[in-house]
């Protein structure tokens, strides 16, 4: 094969894995927006619950408003640890995509001998992508307990 052919190819190949990066890019956008609203909602809440301290046990239902209160919480507390944890997965996966076509561009150099590591950190970086997925998946997911 020819040098210049060969290096085309391997700078195709080397671009392939930005389309995943993009996805990882445009997946951890979201995922930071839906925990920047968590957020947002725990601050409103906590703001509520000041009001409803300062107000006192005068007012009327005070301590179902409080039990209303406490559980919203918690389950934003849950929601803010899921939404997280698909963050994580998702800057992991970005890595691997990353990693993949830096692999692509020492295999082409190095040789054939290593030219299973782009593959191998490919498809660990699609099973993330897979996974944080799931993860959001479940983070919108009503709970039945």
């Amino acid at each position: 094969m020819e040098p210049l052919s060969q290096a085309l190819a391997v700078l195709t190949a080397m671009i392939t894995p930005a389309v995943l990066i993009s996805a990882c890019g445009a997946l951890i956008l979201s995922t930071s927006v839906r925990l920047g609203r968590v957020v947002d909602r725990v601050r409103s809440l906590s703001d509520r619950f000041e009001e409803l301290a300062a107000e006192g046990e005068k007012l009327p239902l005070f301590e179902e408003r409080r039990a209303v209160i406490f559980d919203q919480l918690d389950k934003l507390t849950s929601r803010a640890r899921i939404l997280q944890r698909a963050m994580t997965v998702f800057y992991v996966a970005l890595g691997l995509f990353v990693a993949t076509s830096v692999a692509i561009g020492v295999v082409a150099f190095a040789g054939v001998r290593y030219s299973l590591l782009p593959v191998v950190l490919g498809l660990v970086g699609a099973s993330f992508l897979f996974y944080g997925s799931v993860i959001l998946i479940q983070s919108g997911a009503p709970r039945l307990m």
